[in-house]
Order: structure tokens, then sequence, then C-alpha cells
């Protein structure tokens, strides 16, 4: 027996240093959620699990894209739907005042109904969404994947001329013969709303498909990813408990290679 070096006392204090890290490494496992706390836990898993984290993000700033897009479709048929009901009533004055019972005072009053519901058909080509023009004539284009994928919308310009001609200040319904001929660019102007309104209904079926399938896709690489890089607490609790049992059956033991050297003392005695 040697007093100089403690050969048990070293073996003993080797193996509990490595379960106290193992110990230690479970613990942050447990306590972060993942499996790969430092790259040499797995240094390819985490290559893997970095590229899947950063398409997940951009699929989500894609998601994000698409919903502010929905958004503004849902107002421009909001502005539409007002746009429909104030063309309906200025059809209905416009025949009203082809009544050869009223009297230009009555057509006057249907003239000033008919002018003001014009100017708020005009105001409305002027509204935006964020500071973007809501109706222009060049569809916006929309980001639909987590890479250059666009989708251009329908353009809806509620300025174009089939409106204007409808909204100019010399239209007027102060007779027979001017509320027949604006009753034609009402008409026309309905005609018009109604396919501008069947495109943004064609833009909105769209980009709800382009969310739903981004919505899908996030959630697979989400859960790709989930495989490499987050810790399964089952097993984990269980290699915790392993190690804690490590860790301290180590201590006992390095403590007792330590009272080893006591006995030579009394080879000395």
């Amino acid at each position: 027996m040697v007093i100089n070096t403690n050969v048990t006392a070293q073996s003993s204090a080797d193996q509990l240093g490595a379960s106290s890290a193992n110990l230690a490494k479970s613990l942050q496992r447990l306590s972060s959620g993942k499996k790969i706390i430092t790259p040499d836990d797995d240094s390819a898993g985490l290559a893997v699990s970095m590229k899947f984290d950063a398409q997940s993000k951009r699929i989500g700033a894609a998601v994000t894209n698409i919903s502010n897009a929905i958004s503004f479709t849902k107002t421009q048929d909001g502005y539409l739907g007002q746009i429909s009901k104030a063309l309906t009533r200025m059809g209905e004055l416009a025949v009203s005042a082809q009544d050869q019972t009223k009297v230009t005072a009555d057509k006057a009053i249907y003239n000033d109904e008919f002018q003001k519901l014009s100017a708020y058909v005009k105001d409305i080509a002027t509204k935006e969404f964020n500071g973007v023009s809501l109706f222009s004539s060049t569809g916006n284009a929309v980001t639909t994947d987590d890479d250059t994928g666009k989708f251009t919308m329908a353009a809806v310009n509620v300025g174009g001329s089939a409106y204007t001609a409808v909204t100019d200040v010399t239209v007027v319904i102060t007779d027979s013969t001017s509320a027949a001929t604006t009753l034609q660019l009402v008409k026309t102007a309905i005609t018009q709303l109604g396919a501008d309104r069947s495109a943004e209904g064609s833009n909105l079926t769209r980009l709800n498909y382009s969310k739903e399938q981004l919505t899908v896709q996030k959630t697979n690489v989400d859960a790709s990813n989930s495989v490499i890089s987050d810790v399964d607490v089952a097993t984990e609790s269980t290699n915790f408990a392993k190690q804690n049992i490590l860790v301290q059956s180590g201590t006992a033991m390095l403590a007792q290679a330590n009272t080893q050297a006591q006995s030579v003392l009394k080879l000395l005695g």
C-alpha cells in the first residue's frame, strides 16, 4: 500500500467528475427544454436545426404578410360594399328624376342627394391602408412562401373611368334627359363594381389558400426541428435520476477511498 498516490481515490474522483458533468448537462436540458445545449452535443443536428429554425421564422413572416394582405382586401371589400349601396341609390334617384309628375324643384332635391353620394364615392377612391392606396390601377404583390414566391393581387381601381364618369361634377339629374343619360353611367359603374368585387373575392380566396398552406408547412418544419432540438422529458428525467444516483454513490465511494489511507497509520504505530 502506498501513501503518496491514492490511485483508488483519484479514479473515484475522475468518475465523480464525469457523473457530475453529466448531471449538470441533464439538468440544463430539463430546465431549458433543449436537447442540444452546446455544439458538441450534436454538431450535425445543430446545423440542421438552425436551418429549420430560420425557415420557420421566414414562413412565419410570410404568414404575417398574407394576413396583412387579407386585412387589406377585406378593407377594400368594406368600401366596395358601401359604394354598391351608394350606386344603387344613385340609380334609384336617376329613375325618380325622370318622373314627369315631378317639378323642377323636386328634381333639384334628387340631384342634391345624387351629388352628395357622388362625392362620397369619389372620396373612397383616395382611401389608404397603412399609407398604401386601397384602390389603384396596379395590384400589390404579396409574398406567398419563405423564399421569393409572389402573388400579385388583381387591381381594384375605384378611380377608373367607369366610376369617374359617374362622379364627375358635371353629371346631374336635373331633368329627364340628363337623368336618363346619367342612369346609363350608373349602370355601367355598377357592372364594373361587380367585376371589381369578384376580383377582390378571388384575391381573398387565393390569399386564404396560401395562408393555410404556409401554416401547414410551418407546423411540419417546427415538428421536424423539435425531433432534433427538443428534449424528450421522459427519457431525460430517467437519465437525470441515473446521473444523480451516480454522483451520490461516487461521492460516497470517494470518501471511502480517502479513508483507506488511514489504515497505513496502523502499520506505522
